[in-house]
């Protein structure tokens, strides 16, 4: 089993939640997230402009089994992408095992 997290810009999620749906994976968290980055991002208040490090994004966390992992990477690849500094990043790590608490299952057979 794999953990894909991927940091998108909050205007790519809906596209990128319905690609991943397109590649049947249905089942992912999220959550907002502010972060820092190379990207620079500059507010007008008022004819004032201010300038902030401090950079909006969504965080997704996707556990799916190792045939799914390349599907799911493009699928966020290919729906995130903006080709501009900020479209975010993507890590994959192994997940040893994991356990659905209602049945007390273990296993791959938990992500079914």
């Amino acid at each position: 089993m794999k953990k894909i997290e991927a940091i998108i810009r909050k205007s790519k999620y809906s596209a990128v939640k319905k690609a991943l749906h397109d590649v049947n994976v249905n089942f992912f968290t999220y959550w907002d997230v502010t972060g820092q980055g190379n990207e620079k991002i500059g507010h007008v208040y008022r004819g004032v402009a201010y300038s902030t490090s401090d950079i909006q994004r969504r965080h997704i966390s996707i556990i799916v089994n190792d045939d799914f992992e390349q599907a799911t990477i493009d699928a966020v690849l290919s729906s995130a992408a903006t080709g501009e500094i900020g479209d975010g990043k993507i890590f994959v790590s192994d997940v040893t095992t994991a356990y659905r608490i209602r049945t007390g299952e273990q296993g791959e057979d938990t992500l079914k």
